[in-house]
């Protein structure tokens, strides 16, 4: 049902309720009720329908008139029913309710709906109930004071009714001189304007002892509960808890002449109770006087604040005019306003201020109030949680509607005191944004004629080109450019060379079919003087620009750009001497590798090679031979890279650094052992002379190389290459060395270790010890294990696990092991001629990399060396086995498996050391041609105390003799191992149980005494 509806309804009811009651006086009790209980549905009905900001005043104003009709109930029960006629009874406390009700409801509309404070209506609220209170006090409350037949509760209860009669008059009159006139306003205010008066003819009866039901008095009553209902069923209602605007008010004649009464009451007053004879109320005349001359007072005082704060207010937007003035775009003019608002607003007041479209706000350009919540949800974002927001429409210059406003959002009161300079202020924002944008138009025409002028001049062409691809302007500069200005109605394709011409349909088509020009590489033109010239193009849609209606063609000729950024490219990225990549461009591709190496698992390597004794050239030949090297340098690398690509990995680029220094790129290589092999091809491209216009120069160079497989980074890297390289130079120059350590204090130490080593080669500061390999069942000797031992000078006894892998990495155990194994042979050479009768073997450790190394000559491979060796000493050939290790095994290409294979067939024996340890065992079993097996010693440790280990031991001794294998074991310390060993089946093996490694010296003598059948002393080595 529509509220119209519902008001209609309630009025007609009401009216016909009223009726009743005064007609049938005999159901008053009932009717009356019907009246009270009607207005309290009225006035929660009303609230659900009409939705106000604030519902708890509403519902303190039902619950006094649900505590008015209860009391009148219990009243009518006590007398009419009951013929009770006591005073004060329970119905005079729910009557007292009332007032205290009405006036924290009508307190609670002041506060929410009152954004307006205005003490001057606060002071004439006072005026005016001072007045009437004075009366009151006369005609009402001074007679029960005075009633001696009253008891102390009688008269406390008489006296309560006019006081509250006063309180509400007083709260009452404060709403209204604050609030704008609306019927629910004047509604509340008739009803309560009732509700007083019937109080009042209800306490001139009592005191005249006339009181009776039904008389006039219940009209005041009835009209309160009536238009009380109304009120809250009207949809005016709102509007007393709405933010809303408030303008100026001006002093009406009414409300002067009404405080001109209120004033003149206590005069009044005084001079009837003169003419009397008698004055009885001098000390509330007095009293009544003095609270009236205060309120003048203050009213004065309040005048003269306002008129300080108006100025002050007018001063400030006087400041804000002449600054908006001098605002040049639209941040300085809200920068403006936001000052000038925060000087408006109570000093440290929370605000936001914000010029923007009006959009919904825009209420007719009328200043308006709004909840923050129903602006747009970005302004809304902007302003911040503040309840409402003040919004001031920008004043239409010339007509036209500016489409903004000022936002201004801060608490209630503060927006009710400021709105009045805000739209003061929105008017001179308006008139600054119109002059500004005033100020834009005429520079923007008069930037038209500049820039007429400008492309008229400007050695850039433009083009402008129609639907059909034709061109319908082209610049004067064209005649520059093209040798022609009459381009009109040529096809824009056409006036590019052939080579562009699908490029400029391409980006024709994609700026009208997509809105975007996707440039590529720079276009062609064929130039004036008949040659090609690049030209930058830029390709812009303005077929919707009225003074365009095609697409703008910008060009600019970078002929001479491209060739200085080639050559500018060239000198910064190539050596200018060699032609080679320099040290930057190589870093680059190095770290390009390097990422694309992790990603498919690939090893990248870099080699670093500087010339050595590059310094003599130059000295002896002349600065120019010098330069001359180096590039043959640079080819000749150049050259070997490309010889070797993809047999190793992808050769990359070929880099010089700076000076005599060069540096490789290995892309993709398998192994580490790969980059290994591609230095050692390009050292060995070194061997043929240079031919030099100054003659043939034999240079030579050390290489250091570095791969992936230690570092993470192209600066790791280089880094680690450029240390292998003082390292091979350290180690005697004409050589490469791999980084491979993780640590650098490690690397350092390392490298000072592999230099001492090179010198102890060179020096010959090595010794070879021998180990006995004997039978283990009965002791008899059949052959020596050759150790190499390193008394280093200041190190002392260097353990060879130490300095043999630094030999492996540094490829120092290629001259190395060369040494010891011709030792080797020499030694079991002199044990032959001196038993002839003993068939004494010699065993030696071979490393994989000397399978690789050079000996007499680059032709000559590591097995014809041994054999000439053995040839040379007269040994025969199987007094000779060779050890090779699983793991150096592991990455075996095919070299070292047919030179063994070499070995074999000329009766050299072959032998597996540290067999179990690999990691394929029986792979190198079936591909390596193999003699003999030597357990390590890790099986033997523990074969007396683990089952597991015995059964593992006894396994492989078992399969070596189903493969026709000889097996050694090592280590053998104690007679339970022996013994185990021997019930297993083995028959070989060396270790402490039977000797340590002795000296030369001391084999022989070992010899000797088995020879002479003694009894073995417990030499050893030292």
């Amino acid at each position: 049902m529509s509220p119209r509806r519902v008001l209609a309804g309630y009025c007609g009811i009401m009216a016909a309720l009223v009726a009743a009651n005064f007609a049938l006086p005999a159901l008053h009790l009932v009717l009356w009720s019907a009246i009270g209980l009607t207005s309290v549905a009225a006035i929660v009905t009303g609230v659900r329908l009409n939705k106000p900001r604030s519902r708890a005043p509403w519902f303190l104003l039902a619950g006094a008139v649900a505590s008015f009709i209860t009391g009148d109930l219990i009243a009518d029960v006590l007398t009419r029913l009951l013929d009770r006629q006591g005073f004060p009874s329970v119905a005079d406390g729910f009557y007292l309710a009332v007032y205290v009700l009405i006036a924290a409801a009508l307190v609670g509309l002041i506060r929410i709906g009152v954004a307006r404070r205005d003490p001057n209506g606060l002071y004439d609220a006072v005026t005016v109930t001072a007045g009437l209170g004075l009366l009151s006090y006369i005609f009402l409350i001074r007679p029960y004071v005075e009633d001696p037949a009253l008891s102390v509760l009688e008269k406390s209860f008489s006296i309560a009714y006019p006081l509250a009669d006063i309180v509400v008059l007083a709260v009452g009159a404060r709403l209204i001189t604050a609030v704008r006139r609306s019927p629910a306003l004047l509604l509340l205010a008739a009803g309560g304007i009732g509700l007083l008066s019937a109080d009042v003819g209800y306490g001139l009866k009592q005191l005249n002892g006339v009181w009776e039901t039904g008389g006039p008095v219940d009209l005041g009553w009835a009209a309160f509960y009536v238009l009380w209902g109304v009120a809250a069923l009207h949809p005016s209602m709102r509007e007393l808890t709405e933010p809303k605007v408030h303008r100026a008010g001006e002093e009406h004649f009414g409300r002067l002449l009404l405080l001109g009464l209120a004033l003149f009451i206590a005069p009044c007053v005084l001079y009837f109770e003169m003419r009397s004879g008698e004055v009885h109320d001098a000390n509330v005349i007095a009293a009544s006087s003095a609270l009236l001359s205060g309120m003048v007072l203050l009213r004065l005082g309040r005048a003269v604040n306002e008129q300080r704060r108006t100025v002050q207010r007018e001063r400030r937007l006087r400041r804000a005019g002449a600054a908006l003035l001098m605002a040049t775009d639209e941040p300085g003019v809200t920068a403006t306003v936001r000052t000038a608002i925060a000087e408006l607003l109570p000093l440290g007041r929370p605000h936001r201020v914000v010029l923007a479209p009006a959009g919904g706000a825009h209420d007719g350009g009328t200043v308006s109030m709004p909840y923050t919540r129903t602006l747009e949800r970005s302004l809304a974002d902007e302003l911040g949680d503040f309840e409402v927001t003040l919004c001031c429409p920008l004043a239409p210059v010339e007509g036209r509607e500016s489409g903004r406003a000022l936002f201004i959002a801060a608490d209630e009161v503060a927006l009710v005191g400021v709105q009045e300079a805000a739209q003061i202020l929105a008017t001179q924002a308006a008139l600054a944004l119109e002059r500004i944008a005033l100020g834009e138009e005429i520079g923007r025409r008069n930037s038209e004629a500049y820039f007429r002028t400008l492309v008229l001049n400007t050695t850039d062409v433009i083009l402008i080109v129609g639907d059909h691809d034709q061109i319908r302007y082209a610049s004067p500069s064209a005649r520059a450019l093209f040798g022609s200005d009459e381009l009109d109605g040529t096809p824009l394709p056409m006036a590019f060379a052939k080579e562009s011409l699908v490029e400029v349909d391409r980006r024709l088509h994609d700026l009208r079919t997509r809105g975007v020009d996707r440039p590529g590489d720079d276009l062609r033109v064929v130039g004036a003087d008949g040659r090609p010239a690049l030209v930058e193009a830029t390709f812009r849609d303005l077929r919707g620009e009225p003074t365009v209606g095609g697409v703008v063609v910008t060009l600019r000729d970078v002929t001479e750009r491209s060739r200085l950024q080639a050559e500018l490219y060239q000198r910064a990225t190539f050596d200018a001497l060699t032609g080679l990549p320099n040290r930057e461009v190589f870093l680059g591709r190095v770290q390009e590798a390097v990422s694309s190496g992790a990603e498919n698992g690939a090893t990248v390597g870099v080699l670093i090679m500087e010339l050595d004794d590059f310094k003599v050239v130059n000295d002896t030949l002349g600065h120019g031979a010098g330069d001359a090297l180096l590039v043959a340098v640079g080819n000749r690398l150049t050259e070997a890279l490309r010889a070797v690509d993809g047999s190793y990995g992808a050769a990359g680029t070929v880099a010089r650094l700076g000076g005599d220094e060069f540096a490789a790129l290995v892309r993709r290589a398998g192994t580490a052992a790969d980059v290994e092999r591609v230095a050692e091809k390009v050292l060995a491209s070194f061997a043929t002379p240079f031919e030099l216009p100054h003659g043939d120069v034999t240079a030579t160079a050390s290489i250091g190389v570095a791969t992936t497989a230690e570092a993470a980074d192209a600066q790791d890297l280089l880094r680690h290459a450029d240390l292998a390289v003082y390292v091979a130079k350290d180690a005697g120059k004409d050589r490469w060395r791999r980084y491979e350590s993780s640590l650098h204090s490690a690397v350092v130490e390392r490298h000072k270790l592999r230099a001492d080593l090179d010198r102890a080669i060179a020096d010959g500061a090595f010794l070879l010890h021998f180990q006995p390999i004997v039978g283990i069942g009965d002791g008899r000797t059949h052959g020596f294990e050759a150790l190499v031992r390193w008394n280093h000078p200041t190190r002392g006894m260097v353990s060879p696990a130490e300095f043999i892998s630094v030999a492996e990495e540094s490829g120092l155990i290629v001259p190395l092991g060369a040494w010891v194994l011709r030792n080797a042979v020499e030694a079991a050479a002199q044990w032959r001629l001196l038993h002839p009768g003993e068939d004494v073997y010699v065993s030696v450790n071979v490393s994989a990399r000397q399978f690789r190394g050079q000996f007499k000559g680059p032709e000559q491979s590591f097995a014809r060396w041994v054999l000439d060796e053995i040839d040379r000493m007269g040994l025969p050939p199987a007094s000779l086995l060779v050890e090779m290790t699983e793991s150096l095994l592991l990455h075996d290409d095919g070299e070292v498996t047919a030179e063994l294979a070499e070995l074999r067939a000329a009766g050299v024996r072959i032998a597996i050391d540290d067999f179990g340890t690999g990691f394929s065992s029986l792979s190198y079993l079936r591909r390596l041609p193999v003699d003999v097996l030597k357990l390590d010693k890790s099986f033997i440790d523990t074969i007396a105390s683990s089952a597991e280990q015995h059964a593992v031991v006894d396994m492989i001794v078992q399969l070596a003799a189903i493969l026709q294998l000889q097996i050694v074991a090592e280590g053998i310390e104690t007679e339970a191992e022996r013994d185990l060993l021997v019930a297993m089946g083995c028959h070989l093996g060396q270790g402490y149980l039977f000797s340590r490694p002795l000296s030369y010296g001391d084999a022989s003598q070992w010899l000797l005494e088995e020879a002479s059948g003694l009894q073995r002393g417990s030499r050893t080595a030292a």
